[in-house]
């Protein structure tokens, strides 16, 4: 019998599950199963694959879950692959930590209250996280949680890289950059000794795209500056979020369209970005199949954003020794990769085509000669929570 870590990530429509066992004291931790149940407020859609990537299990439903009733099947699913395992843990993604919390935590209630404080800085995000956190502390009080933050890998940047103009007292209340995705960003950061070593310990842009993005400067595996700052919906554009947008914008909207923070809220996180400006998708892959100009207007408009973060990130950094493309995007959408590092060329990014269309996986995709390197890299933000939640419990009494 091995010890099992559960990795839960639980968003506003989907809750995501990984299962990896621990090997008593070895250092690797073996991935045993994962799946998701999307749409759980809508046609609830439940899939699960083993660790070699086969579909065990599929189903689906015409009437809406809820979250409490997502969590519930899942938990009836996994009764079955962890019988033959003792569950030691459960590690959750939580998007927002604050000030506070700069590093995984075991969950209580009282830290749990402690992070709902922080709702109003993550309203789309945070309320999801915790909730199934609640649920499994009431019904297993005894059964370790830890939560690990996306905002913590940036906790260490500079007060600088760190701050708005703004007067204290509004900074004293936690108005400031936080940057997100750290988890992915620190898993990047982790496994690029493996790949390439000068840009391990060099100055480095990793971009993270997907239906959330964003970009992070990285010097010697330490955040230096990040696209995103008070909330998730800074920097560039993402699938259904606008990304950077001058403030007085928002003041337009209020006078002039007479719209209040709600209506905000809805138009900033779900009617814009690729969505919003293509009329199309908030998919990339719809979009890079579309003949609408709109369409291709929305991929320009995002390739020339995050240009726009790698020119600024290089210059946190003083230089640049390597760009690195991960998530969903950045993984598989080879156009886009394609015409970012066209952009970069003045940083010294050289692409190869060949290498780029045909990766898969971890690959290089610049020339061998190119002064800056370009690296596709698979980010892996379930095995980084259940790394840092089994390090966390084993220093624990």
């Amino acid at each position: 019998m091995s010890d099992a870590i559960l990795v839960v990530n639980a968003g506003s429509s989907s809750i995501k599950f990984s299962v990896f066992l621990d090997r008593y004291g070895e250092r690797a931790i073996d991935p045993l199963l994962s799946g998701q149940l999307e749409g759980v407020t809508t046609a609830p859609r439940f899939r699960a694959r083993d660790a070699a990537g086969t579909l065990v299990a599929e189903q689906h439903w015409t009437q809406p879950l809820g979250h409490d009733g997502a969590v519930e099947h899942i938990a009836g699913f996994l009764r079955e692959p962890l019988s033959a395992h003792r569950l030691a843990a459960v590690g959750h993604r939580v998007v927002h930590g604050g000030l506070a919390f700069a590093a995984p935590v075991r969950l209580t209630p009282a830290i749990v209250a402690q992070l709902e404080q922080l709702i109003p800085l993550a309203p789309l995000h945070q309320p999801h996280n915790l909730a199934p956190i609640k649920t499994l502390l009431t019904n297993h009080p005894n059964l370790p949680q830890v939560a690990c933050f996306d905002t913590a890998f940036h906790r260490g940047q500079t007060e600088i890289a760190q701050a708005f103009a703004l007067p204290p007292v509004i900074t004293e209340r936690g108005v400031r950059r936080y940057g997100f995705h750290g988890l992915s960003y620190e898993y990047v950061a982790s496994v690029l000794p493996d790949y390439d070593a000068r840009a391990a310990q060099g100055r480095t842009v990793v971009l993270h795209l997907g239906n959330g993005a964003s970009a992070c400067a990285i010097a010697d595996g330490k955040s230096v500056a990040s696209s995103m700052g008070f909330t998730a919906v800074d920097g560039l554009p993402m699938g259904t979020r606008c990304g950077n947008l001058d403030p007085g914008v928002l003041l337009y909207l209020m006078d002039q369209m007479q719209m209040d923070a709600r209506a905000i809220e809805k138009l900033i996180y779900k009617e814009s970005g690729l969505l919003g400006v293509s009329g199309v998708s908030s998919d990339m892959r719809t979009l890079l199949e579309s003949a609408e100009p709109r369409a291709q207007f929305a991929i320009e408009l995002f390739v020339y954003r995050i240009a726009l973060a790698l020119g600024s990130l290089a210059a946190a950094l003083g230089g640049l020794d390597a760009i690195i493309f991960t998530a969903g995007i950045g993984e598989h959408a080879a156009p886009i990769r394609e015409r970012v590092c066209r952009a970069a060329a003045w940083l010294g990014v050289t692409l190869d085509p060949a290498a780029n269309n045909a990766a898969k996986g971890a690959a290089r995709i610049s020339t061998a000669d190119s002064r800056t390197a370009a690296w596709v890299i698979p980010t892996n933000e379930e095995l980084m929570i259940a790394g840092q939640t089994r390090d966390l419990l084993s220093r624990l009494p």
